[in-house]
């Protein structure tokens, strides 16, 4: 497994994390939490260390699974979790943090990340908050969530002896928004990228499109899912499918390599069950050659402005 630093703090985290949503056993299909936990514990038996969730996961059962499977190694997990956006004044986020170290069976939160900004509640409370709990030992390092880059900066300006480690935003080899602003801004500031939706929320995984979906999962609400995208998308996935073959790599690795090789981006797919964990961490340790890369990329330009993923 490679490593890499997140942000300028002094954690190592593995160069792909594990994303917990799905954990949460809702909005996903159907999750059986035995399942999740030999995800977890194989993702770990792999050499990965970082795993993502949120207080929302689930109403916090995410929190509670990972809890359970990590209660005795601890000390060799780096935990990454999330303050609702309807949490943050600073009585309410000393509550929601309380909840999420009982769930999780810890003292202390490696990761705090404010999981979206709240316009309507001071910025400046929050983030002073945050540096207390931080003083206090309950958080190592603060974090953020679909911030834009004036809020970072706010958010940053209002800390005094610590700084922003990492925004997690949605980035994938077909959703690239961030590549034109905010990528460049965190990579200048080294405030590492974690990437939700690595894998397109499953579509790279060829198991989902907009005829298959249940009413209730949560996908029905992402226009990528669309008949009209997905008929854009199929040539860029067949491109992804034939460099697969060459590589002998699965298009879900290939494309979570992808992101890998970006630098400062850390991937956080999810992995419902064993076998999807060991395909995810079998994406590190390779790259892409220079001419790989040439037809993934002349193939996303011809449809990056055709496409509607907002």
């Amino acid at each position: 497994m490679e490593y890499t630093n997140l942000g300028k703090s002094d954690l190592k985290v593995s160069v792909i994390g594990l994303g917990a949503w799905q954990a949460g056993a809702k909005g996903w299909g159907k999750i059986v939490d035995s399942d999740v936990k030999n995800a977890i514990l194989t993702s770990i038996e792999m050499g990965l260390n970082f795993i993502d969730t949120a207080e929302v996961y689930g109403d916090g059962h995410s929190e509670s699974v990972i809890g359970e499977v990590i209660k005795d190694i601890r000390d060799e997990i780096i935990i990454a979790t999330k303050a609702s956006g309807s949490h943050l004044k600073p009585e309410y986020l000393e509550r929601a943090l309380d909840g999420s170290l009982k769930r999780l069976n810890t003292n202390y939160i490696d990761l705090y990340q404010v999981h979206w900004p709240d316009i309507y509640i001071s910025l400046k409370d929050t983030m002073k908050t945050l540096e207390k709990m931080a003083n206090d030992g309950k958080i190592r390092y603060i974090g953020l969530s679909n911030f834009s880059i004036c809020q970072i900066e706010e958010a940053r300006s209002y800390l005094s002896n610590l700084d922003i480690v990492s925004n997690q935003v949605r980035y994938n080899i077909i959703q690239r928004e961030i590549e034109e602003e905010m990528l460049p801004y965190l990579n200048r500031e080294k405030i590492s990228v974690i990437a939700y939706s690595p894998l397109a929320q499953g579509l790279l995984t060829f198991k989902y499109d907009y005829s298959n979906l249940e009413p209730s999962d949560v996908r029905k609400s992402n226009k990528l899912f669309s008949e009209q995208n997905i008929r854009l998308i199929a040539p860029f996935l067949s491109v992804l499918r034939d460099i697969s073959l060459e590589t002998g790599h699965s298009v879900v690795q290939l494309a979570l390599n992808w992101l890998i090789s970006r630098g400062n981006v850390i991937p956080i797919p999810g992995a419902r069950n064993r076998d999807q964990a060991t395909i995810n961490l079998q994406s590190n340790g390779w790259r892409l050659s220079p001419e790989q890369n040439k037809k993934i990329e002349d193939k996303y330009l011809e449809i990056k402005d055709k496409l509607d993923t907002f």
